[in-house]
């Protein structure tokens, strides 16, 4: 009897042992699920609006917004990539072959170099990016500065231009981009629109086929590497108002960022805060100028430049820059800087912090003066100019003894047009056979061919010698 109890708790010991391990392993078992349902979590039939090249990497859930963040560790050279989500996935499609997914915050190689060049172009707007001998123009001034934005690419031995940038179709901003492409030749084109009803803007259309492959208009999201800096397109077409096309974009070098805006207004400001983007910056070009109607507090709130360029001339008409948004760059401690007293403005970075170097001193309290400190004005009369030989002296006025240089059979072409040469200083041009040529600077000199009126459209006065 007594071994036979004895059995019965050995048995019951043993059938104990064995439960206890039978649950343990359905414990792990239900807590060690397989990670290829881990995907599960996101849910089916997510529409994910995705304007970007992501490489293809890991993928994670955001519960707040119930979108999709993808992290970027290791991107891939290649300008297109799709992620798998289980049984969804996301593709991006590559608008041109020069987007790219390269991490905005890379470090510049040793030998890197980048600049950012705001010239003065009165009351509108021009700046010239350079990044390891890569160029980018965005905007070109109004007509009047063609011969200027042709000047500085030659000066500077600009032949190409990787990207050139019509922020929205008015004159200030595209007139002089002719001028630049009479110039140099352009890879890639960017436009909010390709079409608008003025002659500048067609002038521009023409010489972006000329010189490019014509207007892009480029999508919000879309990436373009420049050098070892990367544009990032933030926002355009946020409006009806041309102001509000304005194609809003960032420029990355490092840690440092630039962020032109155009000529956006609220509307388009909104838009782009709407969209969560990323906005923060170390330089804001301040938006229309200075106008009261851009640079509002939600906006400067996310960016929280360190420094600020207002594109605007002097004197001019409008009262830019105007008060309120001068007062709130002040309220954000932003040092601010103005075409307008400081000249050309010349930002360097080295990926790290930025420096920056003006044509001319200007105070404090001349910058923060709404439209602009006392401007002088002075006249200059310029005496008539006279040419001397060993007889005579020819005044330039004509009279009816006045013999004048006629255009020799090699200076008009076989399409009608003529070629003349300009001088981007005096702003007059000429024949190549005038004598006034002889005494030009050759870095004055604009080879010109085309038309007596598109010169003219271009702010040109015919010269009284030659009479072109």
């Amino acid at each position: 009897m007594n071994d036979f109890i004895l059995f019965t708790k050995k048995t019951n010991r043993y059938l104990l042992i064995i439960l206890t391990v039978l649950l343990c392993f359905t414990l792990v078992s239900c807590g060690n699920t397989d990670s290829r349902f881990d995907e599960a979590k996101i849910p089916l039939g997510l529409n994910v609006q995705d304007n970007r090249n992501y490489p293809s990497t890991s993928v994670q859930e955001d519960g707040e917004r119930g979108t999709v963040a993808i992290s970027t560790d290791n991107p891939p050279e290649t300008t297109t990539a799709t992620t798998p989500l289980s049984s969804t996935s996301i593709s991006t499609e590559t608008e041109t072959p020069t987007e790219t997914t390269q991490d905005q915050h890379v470090v510049p190689p040793a030998n890197s170099t980048f600049s950012v060049k705001f010239i003065d172009v009165g009351q509108a707007d021009a700046a010239l990016i350079e990044c390891d001998g890569h160029y980018m123009l965005i905007d070109g001034g109004s007509k009047i500065d063609s011969s200027r934005m042709y000047t500085i690419l030659k000066n500077t031995g600009v032949t190409n231009l990787d990207i050139v940038v019509g922020s929205h179709a008015h004159e200030d901003h595209i007139g002089g981009l002719p001028g630049a492409l009479n110039y140099a030749t352009a890879d890639l084109i960017l436009c909010p629109v390709t079409s608008y009803d003025t002659k500048a803007f067609r002038d521009f259309v023409k010489y972006a086929n000329l010189k490019g492959n014509g207007i892009v208009v480029p999508r919000i999201g879309a990436k373009y590497p420049l050098g070892s800096a990367t544009v990032t397109i933030l926002g355009l077409n946020a409006g009806s108002d041309a102001n509000n096309t304005s194609i809003v974009l960032k420029v990355q070098y490092g840690a440092t960022s630039f962020l032109f805006t155009g000529d956006a207004e609220r509307e388009a400001e909104q838009a782009i805060l709407n969209s969560g983007v990323n906005l923060s910056a170390t330089v804001l070009k301040v938006g229309h100028h200075g106008s009261d109607t851009s640079t509002t507090y939600p906006f400067l709130r996310e960016i929280m430049p360190k420094y600020a360029v207002i594109s605007v001339g002097k004197g001019n008409s409008y009262g830019h820059p105007e008060d309120n948004p001068l007062s709130r760059l002040r309220d954000a401690d932003v040092t601010v800087y103005r075409t307008d007293l400081n000249g050309d403005i010349v930002f360097t970075s080295d990926g790290r912090s930025v420096s920056v170097s003006v044509a001319k001193q200007a105070s404090y309290e001349s910058i923060m003066t709404p439209g602009g400190a006392v401007v002088v004005v002075t006249t200059v009369t310029t005496p008539a100019k006279t040419t001397k030989s060993t007889n005579t002296t020819t005044k330039t006025e004509p009279s009816s003894t006045t013999t004048t240089t006629k255009p020799s059979s090699t200076t008009t072409t076989t399409t009608g047009k003529v070629k003349y040469i300009a001088n981007t200083n005096t702003k007059k041009f000429h024949y190549p056979d005038c004598y006034s040529v002889t005494r030009m600077k050759e870095s004055n000199k604009w080879y010109f061919t085309g038309s007596r009126d598109e010169l003219i459209e271009l702010g040109y006065s015919p010269c009284g010698n030659c009479k072109p």
